[in-house]
């Protein structure tokens, strides 16, 4: 709803709100109640009063309604019902908050009046206990068959209550509404990011396979023919969203990421076939694989002079606008400057092109193209070599190179040494795994970036404004992306020491920003004990613990990713299901119950010194297990 606008009609015990209905669109909203009603309010201020606060409306205080009309400002809607009940007498109230979508030339039953056809059957589906009560329980029964797609038994309540519950919930939440319908974001303008969709993807493909192909399908109608992408797209027209635009140059491999992951999960290839447009052309058309061959494509063709991938606009960090240089208020990080600078490298999307891109190879040779995954290797391979050369301080890895060809994220620097995003996904890409390097650079991450609520962004922040380094210079020490600690990337840093086989580390830096175990500390947490926050303030900012941002943000998919298949370990691969369990030692054993495909796997993970697993109803090859059967059980131990 608008707050600056209204027009609203009322009907008995409905009141429907339809601002610019008359105009272009051509939706409304209800709200209803099934009792005859004392009185009503649509218009705010009359409602509150004049000076009163929400804590106490003068309709309330007053038991008296205006019955007002909101014409113009502020509408609401508030019903006034009086009620008298004897000793243990109930009565039983239904309210209902709906949405209608009319077709064009059914808008109205007479002039300015809506047509609320559609809105007397939806109150009609729920007008007495008996539906309502027969609706939550087909709504149990789907949230129970979408939750035991993956549970796990630990003996850790709160790990538990996070893995089966709270943590899959919230990627469904984010899946259905992106960063679209935030009370923290605006809607309209914010839309649906490129690679926030395809990170989402992670943390819900396995309960809604089929939705994650449409999003696949629609995400890559919005790319462009060399590869790149816009930053958002609209989620009603399912068009890019210009007022962002593109040239964020880690877009293009989330892509590949998100829909290796549904093939993993499902093993539907023919995706790959499907022709999809560029930028909604459809007069431009690639297969899926030809649209993930230009996302690749994009990195080898913008490289920089180390070799290592330009970062255009921004990369993952958005407010790492290396060839910005704003000096103006009203100059969008995100849309002023060029995305076309050739001297700006990421070294965190070299680190995501090693990682993703030996996946794409993998992805090649399930589909028998020994020749083009050896070609996709030895870039990857190469992408490493220019990593190991020209990305490594000493201690850990660089962040980037800006416009002029500085350093950031290093010792050489007075502020901003050390970043969390390289350092997580070039470890998770495994470089620097054989030399010591991937060891010395997360010892690293414990010692300058580790602090009581989670692991910063970057340290030390920021103290002034850098117009080479843009918004993330911006912001007060500690908070969002000036050393603030972003949930979003912690599990990357718990998958890169899962990657080292320390299972300790991963799960105590798990339990340092899950929600369940940050009941305790409510006070100054500050947001919902059951979901994840995109952000908490650092240890250098005043409000240091405080959260922001929860619900709708990529952190949900990551940590879920986290938990569930690097640190519990049960991991869909092309050839199977990986059964590879990285857990903190005061987890003795646990079991799972994870459907794959058409198999119910019922796996038991046991720690007793000695490497092992058994299967019955299956096969092992190493720890990938596959199975035909309806049910297989799978004993594992360690």
């Amino acid at each position: 709803m608008f707050l600056n606008t209204a027009e609203v009609e009322v009907e008995g015990s409905t009141i429907y709100h339809k601002t610019e209905y008359r105009e272009r669109r051509s939706h409304y909203a209800f709200y209803h109640v099934n009792a005859k009603i004392d009185g009503f309010d649509t218009d705010r201020d009359t409602f509150l009063g004049a000076f009163n606060g929400f804590d106490a409306p003068k309709s309330v205080y007053e038991n008296q309604s205006g019955n007002t009309l909101a014409s113009g400002w502020y509408p609401i809607a508030s019903h006034r019902i009086e009620l008298t009940l004897l000793p243990n007498e109930e009565k039983e109230l239904i309210f209902n908050l709906g949405y209608i979508e009319n077709e064009q030339d059914k808008k109205f039953d007479s002039p300015n009046v809506i047509n609320k056809d559609k809105a007397h059957a939806l109150i009609e589906r729920y007008n007495t206990s008996e539906k309502c009560e027969k609706a939550l329980l087909e709504l149990d029964v789907y949230w129970d068959r979408l939750l035991s797609v993956y549970t796990v038994n630990t003996g850790d309540e709160k790990l538990d209550r996070m893995v089966n519950i709270w943590n899959p919930y919230q990627c469904m939440v984010t899946f259905n509404m992106s960063r679209s319908a935030s009370y923290y974001e605006s809607g309209i303008g914010r839309g649906m990011g490129f690679r926030d969709s395809n990170q989402d993807l992670l943390g819900f493909v396995h309960q809604i396979p089929e939705r994650a192909r449409e999003r696949i399908l629609d995400i890559a109608s919005t790319q462009f023919e060399d590869g790149s992408a816009y930053h958002q797209y609209q989620p009603l027209t399912k068009r890019g969203n210009n007022e962002i635009g593109s040239g964020f140059h880690d877009d293009p491999l989330w892509l590949i990421l998100g829909t290796i992951a549904y093939i993993k999960e499902t093993g539907d290839f023919a995706i790959l076939d499907e022709q999809v447009p560029f930028d909604n052309d459809t007069n431009h058309t690639d297969t899926l694989l030809g649209h993930l061959n230009r996302s690749y494509a994009h990195v080898t063709n913008n490289l920089g002079p180390h070799g290592l991938p330009l970062i255009g606009r921004a990369d993952w960090n958005d407010c790492l606008n290396l060839n910005c240089f704003s000096t103006e208020p009203d100059e969008s990080f995100q849309t002023y400057g060029t995305a076309e600078g050739k001297v700006a490298e990421s070294v965190m999307i070299a680190g995501m092109f090693v990682f993703i891109g030996n996946q794409f190879a993998d992805l090649y040779r399930a589909l028998g193209d020994e020749a083009r995954a050896d070609e996709i290797r030895k870039q990857t391979a190469a992408m490493t070599e220019a990593v190991n050369a020209h990305a490594w301080d000493g201690e850990w890895f660089l962040r980037a190179y800006d416009a002029f060809g500085a350093k950031i994220g290093s010792k050489e620097c007075e502020e901003g040494k050390i970043f969390i995003e390289s350092n997580g996904f070039c470890v998770m890409a495994g470089i620097g795994k054989e030399d010591g390097r991937a060891a010395k650079a997360l010892a690293s991450v414990e010692t300058y970036l580790e602090c009581k609520y989670g692991i910063v962004l970057n340290y030390p922040p920021y103290s002034g404004y850098h117009t080479e380094l843009g918004e993330i210079s911006s912001y007060p020490p500690g908070y969002k992306e000036n050393a603030g600690i972003f949930c979003h990337n912690n599990p990357w840093i718990m998958i890169a020491e899962t990657v080292l086989g320390h299972g300790n580390r991963a799960g105590a830096l798990y339990r340092k920003i899950a929600p369940s175990y940050l009941e305790d500390i409510s006070e100054i947490h500050r947001t919902e004990p059951y979901v994840y926050s995109q952000m908490i303030a650092g240890r250098d900012a005043k409000n240091a613990g405080e959260a922001k941002n929860s619900w709708l943000t990529g952190t949900a998919a990551w940590n879920y990713y986290a938990v569930s298949q690097y640190i519990l370990g049960i991991r869909p691969e092309f050839e199977g299901l990986r059964i590879e369990p990285c857990i903190p030692e005061d987890i003795r054993n646990f079991t799972v119950e994870r459907r794959y495909k058409n198999t119910l796997y019922k796996i038991t993970v046991e720690r007793t010194g000695e490497k092992s697993i058994c299967v019955k109803g299956g096969t092992a090859a190493g720890n990938i297990v596959t199975s035909d059967r309806e049910v297989c059980e799978v004993t594992v131990t360690m």
